[in-house]
């Protein structure tokens, strides 16, 4: 009789190995996507009209701010010094990329060191193009570019660029924001508040002009980027349902009715008046925080919206950076139809209306997209590309 083996002899078929589920990458929150289009679509329809009540329908820089320390804030699971380099790699190029042309024709119309201040200083201020910890030098008044760029478009160029240097500055603060944030939170979210109180009420006075200005900037915005912090870090969500649309409209009331009572105007709009900025930021922040439904699909109505807010989102940096010089050079151009006399005898209602500028200012924008875009693919570290509006995903995904 033959010997039976052993049972550890026997081999057992055993089930294969279930393959690993692919490492997805965390899905957008459409809802965020859908803040930051409006956000940058209310910046140039309010640089381009000057209304004073567009910053009250839509707080725009109240809003980018948040969405961003959201972001930041999610980001902090990694390390914070890889998070920093990887936020400020984000930024620069697209900003280095505006500095080569701006200064450059700058210089070709002969800006140079002040003659009262060292030329040395000056070249030294001139890192702030690299670096921007503080607001960089340009030129003041040099002539524009008859019938195409209008005079003393330097300065329009620069105008944006105090948000890169305050988002920089948030991007740096952050570690500690969050850990302050996490130990203290109400009176973390309300420091910002408290300093653009006492800078207004004058119990603070520095001197000078780079360190106050940096300051501004986070009295008037940043408890809008803690709340975007607290808001991923659920703290809004620990309150009780009622407490925000309770809180959050007495903040904004204030701050609206800070500014009915200085003087509020076309000239003297929120962002001439930093504690009510702050204080209708906050509450209009606040509340859309509040309401955050999250969405990782769109809702049926928006859809038809996905490729142009994907595109504004691509492209967020390169349309802040650019806008306002769109905004000149499509002002200037549509100026030159006051030459017909057909134009001004018979169309002057069409001349003077804004909204033949923003659609020009929009076509301008999207080239800007096309010529300047692809830093911020480079800056992250992702293909360049001219159009993304996230039809070639779509076109893969229907194709599969």
């Amino acid at each position: 009789m033959a010997a039976q083996p052993y049972a550890a002899d026997i081999a057992v078929p055993t089930a294969p190995a279930a393959p690993q589920p692919a490492r997805q990458a965390p899905k957008r929150d459409r809802y965020f996507d859908l803040l930051r289009a409006l956000a940058l679509f209310r910046v140039v329809l309010y640089h381009l009209t000057g209304y004073a009540w567009l910053p009250l329908v839509f707080p725009s820089m109240g809003v980018m701010f948040a969405l961003a320390g959201n972001l930041m804030a999610r980001s902090l699971k990694r390390p914070a010094i890889q998070v920093i380099r990887s936020r400020i790699r984000r930024l620069l190029p697209p900003l280095w990329l505006l500095g080569v042309i701006g200064v450059t024709g700058m210089v070709i119309q002969g800006w140079g060191p002040d003659p009262d201040n060292h030329p040395g200083w000056w070249w030294i201020h001139l890192a702030y193009w690299i670096v921007p910890l503080s607001d960089p030098p340009y030129a003041e008044g040099l002539p524009g570019l008859h019938g195409i760029i209008g005079d003393n478009w330097a300065s329009d160029l620069a105008g944006p660029l105090w948000y890169i240097r305050a988002y920089l500055w948030y991007v740096l603060l952050s570690p500690f924001l969050l850990k302050a944030l996490r130990a203290v939170p109400v009176a973390t979210i309300l420091a910002p508040l408290a300093l653009s109180l006492a800078f207004d009420q004058g119990w603070i006075q520095l001197p000078g002009e780079r360190f106050p200005s940096a300051l501004t900037d986070f009295s008037t915005f940043g408890a809008c980027w803690i709340l975007g912090m607290a808001h991923n870090e659920g703290i809004l969500k620990r309150l009780p349902r009622y407490i925000v649309p309770s809180v959050a409209p007495i903040f904004a009331l204030v701050g609206l009715w800070y500014a009915l009572t200085h003087d509020f105007s076309m000239e003297n709009d929120l962002d001439s008046m930093p504690l009510a900025q702050a204080l209708w930021s906050f509450g209009t922040v606040l509340l859309l925080l509040h309401v955050s439904p999250s969405w990782s699909e769109w809702p049926r109505r928006l859809r038809r919206w996905d490729r142009v807010i994907t595109l504004l989102n691509s492209r967020a940096v390169t349309i802040y950076l650019w806008h306002n010089i769109c905004i000149l050079i499509a002002a200037t151009l549509w100026d030159q139809l006051w030459g017909f006399d057909v134009m001004w005898m018979h169309f002057s209602w069409l001349l003077e209306s804004p909204w033949p500028v923003l659609a020009l200012t929009w076509v301008l924008i999207c080239s800007c997209i096309v010529w300047f875009g692809w830093a911020e693919d480079l800056a992250a570290k992702r293909k360049p590309q001219l159009w993304p509006d996230g039809s070639k995903k779509q076109g893969h995904r229907r194709a599969r």
